[in-house]
């Protein structure tokens, strides 16, 4: 429970305040703030209240004198008569940030990478004596501690300091640049920098300046950091590519939807910092990258402890917008940071684009993956169970487990030094609400190498990503009396194959040899034998032979057009089948969940010994379009029985939709005003309803949106918005349609911008 208060001074500030829009210039609390009501919880436990605040506190931390405590404090003159002081401190942005990679983060604030020296300038009154002393003191969260590492002293003498280094560079006049090298385990996040000149009876400091205030991040380029990525190509890609793309639809027919990270725009360093106060994780965790990938695992969903994104797979978004109109990660977390509540709403992609946002902007090497045909286990037995009634048809209320045509999730590479040697590397980590991990929905990270190898003992989560991309398909007919018995079991239709986007470019790369060998190998056969040993359950069914077998194809086709569906039966025996046969259509989500029954066909059909036999089936467009919704997925199994067997097939068929067309003009060159158009014919019988279109480019344009009432059937639309480029390069500018009865009608363009 939060309070609101206010005051024309002093105001508390709680774990989840957000100063994304404190002055970096002065330090002027603003006029409301909130206070959580648990304040003196800490008490009986610890001396000091615990700190988990980052953002929430940026006020002044000491005095500007503090007197030794074993001497006087009346200061006595220097033997000269000038006191050395502090007239200018300059963090060196120009300087630092090239060397550090962070040029492209619009803030004010030096941005660093931790185990990597960073340069200050230091302006005195006077050029520095032999006998003088000074250090810089960087101080992050509240009752920062040096044990803890919150508070780091640094030193320029023989006297001992914190952990970091410190070195003299140059020393020119009144000016001295100071070179200071974090730890490669610092604490990442703001932290706040004070000048201290060490006199005889105490240290003075320089006043509080938010402008001196920098920001830590992890270190991709370190080899002391646990993120160390050896490779520069994907250093550049996993850790800076602020564009990405998600890969959906289904096995057979890909889509690709492109995705903006823009963990470089205004703000969102700030909001991912955030995040971590709203979690509530200790500062001095903030530097262990397990606990800090682990808790931003949980905080993307908001599941738990009031996170970020709300899933919604329902198909009705009222509340909110619908995830097929995000085209990227800013705005929602932009929204979180602002009102402290969860977006509406999200589904797989997009927990694992704003994850991956949050990832990278932190400076995490990080990456979202697909898994095609991907298996929701929900009780972790490697067995995804597909019930059947007796007549053929499927059994939805009695099938828990699901098939989801794809599913997103995310990989970060980090260094394990808390399991065996050569589990390292990449990780896979989701945010997706699916099954809860010790207490909250979250999962990862869990070894790739180690899925790979079935090694599903090992933290975190293991087990279940396993389970993701090897479980056996069962199916089993359900009788009168409820009994199940399995007749067939698909072992290689789960996992069909996992893609990432590619280095430089944005057609995907197939990974599915990371997470397992081929199957029917001999490694693979080792790997399900070492899982099993650990606890899961395969089917171990013992069925007979079979004879029959179905192929079901269909084209795809655009939505709007007559799907035509061919189902053919092989009969591999030496006498003539007669089948009984059963087509149930379905409208479904793409997490294999049943939106509406379609279409029931039964059928019999006689195949001769050794032959294959068709039957097609046209499913008109008048058929689906009243049960669509803004769905675009079909779903078909057949359920073929002869006397003694069984036989099952299934097919998943996605709708082509068209697309928009988006053009530019104007000079490509930053601070250069440019021009984007967008435009639309609506090609459909019907008219698009409620339609939102909107656009944005990563270090282009922010989120700019447009709304039309109705776009009548063969009506045409266009919009034209000016923007000023921020960065230079190759960059991609992304519009996203949505309607109340179309989604997911997309554009892209690519521009070359010149500094």
């Amino acid at each position: 429970m939060l309070k609101l208060i206010s005051s024309s001074s002093d105001l508390l500030v709680s774990d989840a305040t957000s100063l994304l829009h404190l002055s970096v210039t002065s330090v002027k609390p603003p006029a409301i703030m909130f206070l959580s009501t648990g304040e003196s919880n800490y008490k009986g436990r610890y001396k000091t209240r615990v700190s988990s605040s980052n953002l929430g506190h940026l006020k002044n931390d000491y005095s500007e004198f503090e007197a030794f405590p074993d001497t006087p404090t009346a200061r006595a003159p220097a033997p000269d008569g000038t006191y050395l002081l502090v007239q200018k401190v300059d963090m060196c942005q120009k300087i630092n940030e090239p060397q550090h990679r962070t040029g492209a983060y619009d803030t004010p604030n030096l941005v660093v990478r931790r185990g990597q020296e960073f340069l200050v300038k230091v302006t005195f009154n006077r050029p520095l004596a032999e006998r003088d002393d000074f250090q810089l003191e960087f101080l992050i969260g509240e009752n920062p501690s040096a044990r803890r590492g919150s508070l780091v002293v640094v030193t320029f003498s023989s006297r001992v300091g914190g952990l970091w280094k410190g070195r003299i560079v140059k020393s020119k006049g009144k000016t001295v640049t100071l070179g200071i090298t974090p730890t490669p385990d610092a604490i990442i996040g703001r932290f706040r920098t004070y000048v201290t000149i060490v006199m005889g009876t105490g240290m003075q400091r320089t006043k509080r300046d938010a402008t001196t205030d920098l920001y830590m991040l992890f270190n991709a380029w370190c080899k002391d950091d646990a993120v160390f990525l050896p490779n520069e190509a994907e250093r550049y890609e996993y850790v800076l590519n602020d564009h990405g793309v998600m890969y959906q639809g289904s096995f057979e027919a890909v889509t690709t939807r492109d995705w903006i990270y823009g963990q470089f725009e205004r703000d969102i360093l700030d909001a991912c910092i955030y995040i971590l106060d709203a979690s509530k994780i200790p500062i001095n965790d903030r530097g262990n990258i397990i606990k800090t990938v682990r808790m931003g695992s949980a905080m993307i969903n908001a599941q738990d402890e009031n996170g970020v994104c709300v899933g919604n797979w329902s198909d009705d978004y009222s509340k909110g917008r619908p995830p097929t109109s995000w085209s990227g990660s800013v705005q929602i977390l932009l929204q979180y940071a602002q009102t402290g509540l969860p977006v509406c709403f999200a589904q797989c992609w997009v927990f694992a684009g704003v994850f991956n946002t949050f990832l990278r902007s932190l400076g995490i090497p990080a990456r979202p993956v697909t898994n095609f045909v991907s298996a929701h286990d929900n009780n972790g037995n490697l067995k995804t169970d597909l019930i059947c009634l007796s007549d053929g048809s499927p059994d939805s209320a009695n099938t828990r487990d699901s098939i989801w045509n794809y599913h997103c999730w995310n990989e970060v590479f980090i260094r394990r030094d808390d399991l065996p040697p050569g589990l390292g590397g990449w990780q896979a980590v989701d945010a997706t609400p699916q099954e809860t991990s010790d207490g909250y929905y979250r999962c990862g990270p869990a070894s790739v190498v180690g899925t790979k190898e079935g090694l599903i003992c090992h933290p975190y989560d293991a087990r279940f990503v396993f389970a993701e991309v090897n479980s056996d398909v069962v199916f089993f007919k359900r009788d009168r009396y409820g009994t199940l018995t399995p007749y067939r079991v698909e072992r290689d239709y789960i996992g069909r194959a996992v893609y990432t986007k590619s280095l430089g470019s944005n057609s995907p790369k197939d990974i599915t040899q990371n997470y397992k060998y081929p199957k029917g190998s001999a490694e693979d056969s080792r790997t399900m034998d070492r899982a099993e040993g650990y606890g899961v359950e395969r089917d171990h069914s013992e069925l007979p032979e079979t004879t029959l077998s179905i192929i079901i194809t269909a084209s795809q086709v655009s939505l709007g057009q007559d799907v035509n569906l061919q189902m053919a039966f092989h009969n591999q025996s030496d006498v003539p089948t007669t089948i009984q046969a059963n087509l149930a259509g379905s409208v479904i989500f793409y997490t294999g969940v049943r939106a509406s029954h379609l279409k029931y066909h039964n059928f019999t059909i006689t195949v001769p010994a050794n032959e294959m036999k068709s039957e097609m089936v046209k499913i008109t467009a008048d058929e689906y379009m009243p049960f669509l919704g803004t769905l675009l997925c079909l779903h078909f199994i057949v359920t073929g029985q002869t006397e003694d067997e069984s036989v099952t097939a299934i097919k998943v068929l996605e709708f082509q939709i068209p697309t928009l067309t988006v053009t530019l003009s104007g000079l490509p060159k930053v601070q250069q005003e440019m021009f984007a158009e967008v435009t639309f014919t609506n090609p459909f019988n019907f008219a698009l309803k409620a339609c939102r279109l909107s656009m944005e480019g990563a270090g282009l344009m922010s989120e700019k949106t447009r709304f039309f009432g109705v776009i009548e059937p063969q009506a045409s639309i266009s919009w034209k918005e000016s923007f000023i480029p921020r960065l230079a390069g190759n960059r991609c500018l992304v519009a996203v349609m949505d309607s109340s009865n179309l989604c997911e009608v997309r554009g892209v363009i690519w521009v070359d911008i010149t500094p």
